[in-house]
């Protein structure tokens, strides 16, 4: 049987577009011999749709799509995925659906049975579960249909959510081939992880496993596709390339194609950025980007992936010199720009500095400068490129990475200006390290910035170690205390000293309300801020 795969990249809400989508993948594999297509989860509509579900028409619109597409099919079935209405008088008024569409018609729906509930996930509050299996058959073979997380055992989730086993269930049903069509989330070692879990399936279930993923970028997730064959004895027949639209069709009786080396966990990183970047500019209507640039190492890294993302000829770098700036963040910053093709604008900022000193004076009295005319800088800036985002229709970029973001060393309506914060989810270690990997072949970013000690430069000679542990100290304790959610107690006890680690949570729980304000951030990790975080402001807990 060959079986063609549609990975597809679908806007949320874009009807039209998406089947458009769906119709070139399945010609596409028709063409290439396909008996049977499988497309991702919730193509039609696009996931996850979350309330719009809840919007006048939006469920319609994507049935009425849904027949539009089933008009588009003739002799080769193909699977999409929909949102239906639930058919049960009780439980969430939506269903997570997959149609068999084929000459014309929906000859065959299959819900989905295992709702995720946790970290981004939030199905349960739109969507009734399936609670019957059977396997329907295609070209003469019994095929088990399941949804994404139908797919995942109990090894290889957070803990035991789960009672129903819908793969064994179809398997003992009679069912030959598992599908799946999925809308499976990016975060670093996720798509090896999902591929040994099918591994380790399809030889318990001993059937081979089709694996349909979404690509592209919704908001805060990023897709990766990376859709695969795996055979009844575990081994990978083929796989999809990941962080781009394409199709395959697979001989499920021929020989297992030579699948390349996953890439470097950097080139990983560096794909669900530059994707997540382009994806949320062009889903949202924007085609330019500017940056501020400050000569450190965040904001350079940022341009870079701006310019991959959207073409260096749609990004606006600006420096914004106060009197604090070296000579050398100037210099930096134009010398990136050269490296990346993209044009760069200076304005100086101290002559607003000192007239908005000047007049606050009179309001300030003879208290001693601090951090409040620290902030005052990043604030003039913050002001000065949403000025020029308002003017010119450029989408702010913002610069601040996950450590920053974590403990507040961060400007509310300064450095946090900005409609996507490319890095939010980037330990300062991780910034370092992605940055010497985009040098690999030669200085795209350049060294002085990537050598030089990362500093805010809003007072004479500050660096950021005055202010915060060293980084590599503090990135260990936050992977404990934010991605792994240990104690204080717990992180001590890995050899990290008291102190530093009772101010790190603290600086932790009492910027949850910076965060709450942040610009959406793109998560590649298995724990962000957004989305999938949820802690309350005001609270008493230690």
């Amino acid at each position: 049987m060959k079986v063609g795969i549609g990975q597809i990249n679908p806007t949320i809400g874009d009807f039209s577009g998406n089947v458009e989508r769906l119709i070139d993948a399945y010609r596409k594999c028709v063409e290439a011999g396909a008996d049977l297509v499988i497309t991702p989860e919730l193509a039609i509509p696009g996931y996850p749709p979350r309330d719009m579900v809840y919007r006048s028409g939006f469920v319609k619109g994507n049935l009425k799509a849904l027949q539009d597409l089933a008009q588009e099919t003739k002799g080769v079935p193909l699977i999409a995925g929909f949102v239906d209405f639930s058919k049960e008088k009780a439980g969430a008024p939506f269903v997570n659906a997959a149609a068999v569409l084929q000459n014309g018609k929906v000859q065959h729906v299959v819900l989905k049975c295992l709702l995720p509930t946790y970290d981004v996930f939030d199905e349960a509050r739109y969507f009734q579960p399936g609670c019957e299996v059977e396997p329907i058959e295609i070209a003469g073979k019994k095929i088990g249909i399941t949804i994404c997380e139908d797919i995942w055992s109990e090894d290889y989730l957070p803990s035991k959510l789960y009672v129903k086993n819908p793969p064994k269930a179809l398997v003992e049903k009679g069912a030959e081939i598992i599908l799946n069509l999925s809308a499976s989330p990016y975060h670093q070692g996720k798509p090896m992880v999902r591929e040994e879990m099918m591994d380790s399936l399809c030889r318990d279930l001993g059937v081979p496993i089709v694996y349909a993923n979404a690509i592209g970028g919704n908001d805060q997730l990023v897709f990766d596709g990376h859709s695969a064959v795996i055979g009844k004895d575990g081994k990978v027949l083929h796989r999809l390339a990941g962080f781009e639209e394409a199709v395959a069709v697979v001989d499920l009786d021929g020989a297992a194609n030579e699948v390349e080396d996953w890439p470097v966990p950097m080139e990983e990183v560096s794909g669900a950025l530059v994707l997540g970047v382009r994806d949320y500019m062009r889903k949202c209507g924007f085609k330019k980007a500017v940056i501020g640039l400050s000569g450190g190492i965040d904001s350079a890294l940022v341009a870079a992936i701006a310019a991959q993302a959207i073409g260096p000829e749609n990004v606006l770098g600006v420096t914004m010199p106060s009197q604090f700036s070296s000579e050398g963040s100037v210099d930096d910053s134009v010398a990136l720009a050269e490296h990346l093709g993209i044009e760069c604008q200076q304005i100086p900022i101290k002559k607003v500095f000192e007239a908005l000193k000047s007049e606050m004076r009179p309001v300030f009295g003879d208290r001693e400068e601090d951090v409040t005319e620290e902030n005052m800088q990043a604030r003039i800036r913050g002001l000065m490129l949403m000025s020029i985002s308002n003017k010119m229709g450029n989408l702010l970029l913002t610069t601040g990475n996950k450590s920053e973001l974590a403990v507040g060393y961060c400007t509310i309506y300064g450095d946090m200006c900005g409609g996507l914060a490319v890095i939010s989810d980037l330990p300062k270690t991780t910034v370092f390290e992605l940055c010497r990997w985009l040098n690999r072949d030669g200085e795209v970013i350049p060294w002085n910035t990537i050598n030089k000690p990362p500093s805010a430069e809003l007072r004479p000679d500050q660096k950021d170690q005055d202010s915060l542990p060293e980084y590599e100290i503090l990135d260990g304790i936050l992977e404990g205390y934010v991605e792994m959610q240990l104690s204080v107690a717990e992180i001590v006890a890995e050899g990290y000293e008291e102190e530093v680690v009772k101010w790190v949570a603290r600086a932790v729980d009492i910027n949850e309300w910076k965060r709450f304000q942040a610009a959406p951030g793109i998560r590649v990790s298995s724990k962000a801020f957004g989305m999938g975080r949820r802690y309350p402001i005001a609270q008493r807990y230690s």
